[in-house]
């Protein structure tokens, strides 16, 4: 019995101990996993002093895309404007997909997500919103039939889906973290029938599944009626007269915690939508109300989402790239800079053509005929090789194409000033970020340009600054948008 009751106390201790051992880990299970869901705090305050505002938006025909070099799209356009009242410079971010686009927001990577968002009532639960910029509806994409050309207005009308009763049975394609496949759903609800949603990729935009519409790879898909307007300008077989919801609002969305920001949008929008500005109508007709600007832009042989062409000379570009071991993007970057692709520019200082080169330049780098393109590109390529050479001493290849740049603007003898401007002041001059692009800009000022070390004087330093920048920034544009290699294409 003395036995028996010993290992009944070991074992009621041991028992009591697991428990609580137990209930200290539950304990710290329950301390652990509300850090482990804490959300990232990051409102207008530490945007202002991170010194610039990200935001977050997709390719398309709506949101972003480039046109013959150029950014454009309503979202960008807009979100220009925002971050020029914020006196702050705009990053975009394109995260791969829909999804991946809250997902970002959510890990402080961007802090807007302009992509013609509907607020939803389950959207409205995880993300603040501004106020609405716009409304729309979402409608009906089909097709028309194949003759419909030939037929009369009744007869295709007959033949059109009108009624959203007919849904019932039928093949619908929409992403599912769209509010495309929340309406769908709920209509299954409201007509007592099954809708049949296709989910497709997260990676495809809405325009894409218009396209697959247009021809003939899927029957049907949603889109709201702005974003399919747009695109019926010119895929004119389509038909987008079928409503399948109420009007719902467009805006940006936030982090659940920025109300500052939110705050601003609301204001800077409250005064670009006011009666006595037409900066909101001016943007909004450009990309909706203009049907004969939208149908040039998106059958332009550069709209390059489509063509994956950025301007008449990418071949050329491809080609002269080639001899300098540059990739052609860079080169194409450099050329929109200089002259937006026209051969013809002509700047107030006498400089001409697709690569800008004043006459004596041109004629010693070749070109005998400086308004023609192929002459013009060559001579500036042939420089940048000269400029190559001249700056072999930069160890770093990608540092060395900054001091390149930078002195095909302004001249390599103020860049060497600035560079022995950073060594007297303890910067690197062999690195051009915060280093040598420091001092470029100091030479504008007369402590600076009037230093023993400096040969070639003053120099209006902040152009050559915003120039590599502007590149580099166009540069990473255009590797985002466009292959590398032709090839690659498909």
């Amino acid at each position: 019995m003395r036995i028996l009751r010993i290992v009944l106390f070991f074992t009621m201790f041991a028992t009591i101990i697991s428990c609580d051992q137990k209930q200290n880990s539950s304990k710290q299970e329950v301390q652990v996993k509300p850090n482990a869901r804490n959300k990232i705090t990051f409102d207008l305050q530490k945007i202002r002093e991170r010194g610039k505002l990200i935001a977050l938006t997709r390719f398309n025909a709506n949101s972003y895309f480039l046109h013959r070099g150029e950014p454009m799209g309503f979202e960008y356009e807009l979100l220009e404007q925002f971050a020029q009242y914020l006196d702050l410079p705009l990053e975009i971010k394109t995260p791969s997909n829909w999804q991946a686009l809250f997902t970002a927001l959510e890990n402080g990577e961007g802090d807007i997500v302009a992509a013609n968002l509907a607020i939803t009532k389950s959207r409205a639960k995880k993300y603040l919103f501004a106020d609405h910029y716009s409304t729309t509806r979402q409608v009906l994409v089909q097709r028309l039939p194949d003759n419909w050309q030939q037929m009369k207005h009744h007869e295709i009308e007959r033949s059109m889906l009108r009624n959203q009763i007919d849904l019932i049975g039928k093949k619908i394609h929409v992403r599912k973290t769209s509010a495309y496949f929340t309406r769908l759903k709920n209509l299954s609800e409201e007509i007592g029938g099954d809708i049949k949603i296709i989910e497709v990729s997260e990676d495809l935009e809405t325009e894409d599944l218009i396209r697959m519409v247009s021809e003939g790879d899927i029957e049907f898909t949603v889109a709201d009626e702005n974003i399919a307007l747009i695109n019926h300008t010119y895929l004119p077989n389509i038909d987008v007269k079928t409503s399948i919801s109420l009007p719902q609002r467009l805006a940006w969305a936030l982090r659940i915690d920025c109300k500052n920001l939110q705050n601003e949008i609301n204001k800077w929008l409250s005064e670009i939508k006011a009666k006595d500005s037409q900066v909101f109508n001016i943007i909004y007709n450009k990309y909706y109300r203009n049907r004969r600007s939208i149908r040039n832009r998106l059958k332009s042989n550069y709209y390059v989402r489509t063509t994956g062409t950025l301007s008449p000379f990418d071949d050329e570009f491809r080609d002269a790239a080639e001899k300098i071991d540059w990739d052609w993007r860079m080169l194409a970057a450099l050329s929109y800079q200089e002259s937006e692709f026209n051969p013809k520019a002509k700047s107030w200082a006498g400089a001409v053509g697709l690569m800008q080169l004043m006459p004596k330049t041109a004629r010693q780098f070749g070109a005998n005929k400086i308004t023609d393109p192929q002459q013009n590109l060559m001579a500036g390529v042939h420089y940048l090789a000269w400029l190559e050479n001249y700056w072999k001493e930069i160890p770093d290849s990608t540092e060395r194409q900054k001091f390149i740049l930078a002195s095909y603007n302004t001249g390599q003898g103020h860049i060497q000033d600035a560079r022995r401007l950073a060594k007297k002041y303890g910067a690197d001059p062999n690195i051009w970020d915060d280093n040598v692009a420091n001092f470029i800009l100091k030479k504008s000022k007369p402590k600076y340009f009037n230093d023993v070390v400096v040969e070639f004087g003053y120099c209006r330093g902040q152009e050559p600054f915003e120039y590599v920048q502007e590149i580099l920034e166009k540069y990473q544009l255009y590797k985002q948008f466009v292959e590398e290699d032709v090839s690659e294409k498909g």
